[in-house]
C-alpha cells in the first residue's frame, strides 16, 4: 500500500507531504464542454439569457472555484495560486471552457484547472437551464501540465 501516495503504511488516508519538494513554476491547462440546443446556444451568444451575462458569470465562478479547490477536493493542498484564467469558445452546439492555473510551488495545479472548468460549465448550465434542461457537460480533462519533478505532459490528442 505504500505505493499509493494518499495512503500511509497502514492504508489510512493522509495528505501527501510536499515539504521536501522543490518549488518550481507549475502550470496546468484543462478543458471541458457543455452541449446544448440551438436556442440556448443562441441566447448565450447574444447575451439574452434572463439571468444575465452567462459567460462573464461562469468565468468568475471558475476562477473562484480554482481558488477554493483545497476546500472542495478531499486531501488536495490549499494553494496560493498566482494566476487563473477561464476562456470560452462558442460552438454551433455548445460552449467549450478552457482554464489555465499557475503558481510557483511544491505541488501541481491540475486539480485547480479542472475544478475551474467544471464549475464554469456548471454555472453555464445553471444560468441557461430554463432554456435547455437537457444540456450535457462532457470531456472535462487535463490538456497539459508543466513543472515539477515529472516535467511537461500534454494529452496526445490535444489540439
Amino acid at each position: 500500500m505504500t505505493d499509493l501516495t494518499h495512503l500511509d503504511d497502514k492504508g489510512q488516508a493522509r495528505m501527501v507531504d510536499v515539504g521536501g519538494k522543490a518549488e518550481t513554476h507549475r502550470v496546468a491547462v484543462a478543458s471541458g464542454r457543455i452541449r446544448m440546443n440551438t436556442v440556448a446556444r443562441a441566447a448565450i451568444g447574444s447575451g439574452t439569457v434572463a439571468k444575465g451575462d452567462v459567460l462573464a458569470t461562469a468565468r468568475i465562478a471558475g476562477i473562484m472555484a480554482a481558488k477554493r479547490t483545497g476546500d472542495l477536493i478531499t486531501l488536495c493542498h490549499p494553494l496560493g495560486l498566482e494566476s487563473v484564467t477561464v476562456d470560452f469558445d462558442l460552438e454551433s452546439d455548445g460552449v467549450t471552457a478552457t482554464a489555465l492555473a499557475s503558481l510557483t510551488g511544491r505541488t501541481g495545479v491540475e486539480m485547480e484547472a479542472m475544478t475551474a472548468v467544471s464549475i464554469a460549465l456548471l454555472t453555464i448550465y445553471d444560468m441557461a437551464k430554463a432554456i435547455d434542461k437537457g444540456m450535457v457537460i462532457e470531456t472535462v480533462r487535463l490538456i497539459e501540465k508543466r513543472g515539477g519533478k515529472s516535467g511537461h505532459w500534454r494529452a496526445s490528442d490535444a489540439q
